[in-house]
Parts: C-alpha cells; sequence; structure tokens
C-alpha cells in the first residue's frame, strides 16, 4: 500500500522540497520530494559523487535558479525530472530515483526498498 509523504499543496514547481525516510535494505536513509514540471519527482538524499545529504538548508534541494538540483557540498548539479548529472563531481551518476504518485491531493510513496509499499 501506498505511503503518504505530503501534501500536493506543499510542493511548488522548483520550490522547496519536503524530506522524509526510506527503508532500504534494512536501513533508513534520507529521501526528499519536489515538484517540477508539474510533476512530483523523489530521489534519495545523496550525493552521486560523496554520499552526503543534498540541500543546504532542511528542503532547499534547487539551486538559485530554480532550475537544477544541487549538492551542497560540492555543487554538483542534477536534472530534477531525472536525478542525472548535468555538471560537477557526479562523474555522470545521477541521483537515485523513488517511484511516488499524486492522487488525491496526496503525494505517495509508491516504492520503497525495491518493492511497493
Amino acid at each position: 500500500m501506498p505511503r503518504l509523504i505530503c501534501a500536493s499543496a506543499d510542493l511548488v514547481n522548483g520550490g522547496m522540497g519536503v524530506r522524509f525516510v526510506v527503508t532500504r535494505h534494512g536501513k533508513e536513509e534520507p529521501a526528499f520530494v519536489i515538484r517540477y514540471g508539474d510533476k512530483p519527482r523523489a530521489y534519495l538524499n545523496r550525493c552521486a559523487h560523496v554520499p552526503v545529504e543534498l540541500d543546504w538548508q532542511p528542503g532547499q534541494f534547487f539551486d538559485f535558479s530554480g532550475v537544477y538540483l544541487i549538492c551542497t557540498m560540492h555543487g554538483a548539479l542534477y536534472a530534477p525530472e531525472s536525478g542525472r548529472c548535468v555538471g560537477g563531481r557526479c562523474d555522470r551518476k545521477g541521483l537515485l530515483p523513488l517511484t511516488v504518485e499524486e492522487r488525491d491531493g496526496q503525494i505517495l510513496l509508491v516504492e520503497e526498498n525495491g518493492k511497493g509499499v
């Protein structure tokens, strides 16, 4: 069964994200969801270069332009629609996506730990 992350209204295109936790391989890991291109997108909150959290302030995942996700430590840039590395020290590795959907005014986590929740 899908797990509630937040209300749809909590996410604005290119705006603040919502942090949450997922369980992967028996371990809790930080994750986040943002809205970009009118769709919710969720990823593990882990830079592809070094496993540090991306946000420079809780929920601040976008660069100042609101176009790219940015790692606060390295300045690596990621495409918000895919998590693909577009610049910096991420060596063309991307963010690990999580499956979410928007339904009835809510953002739901559909897949956790490699299987449906």
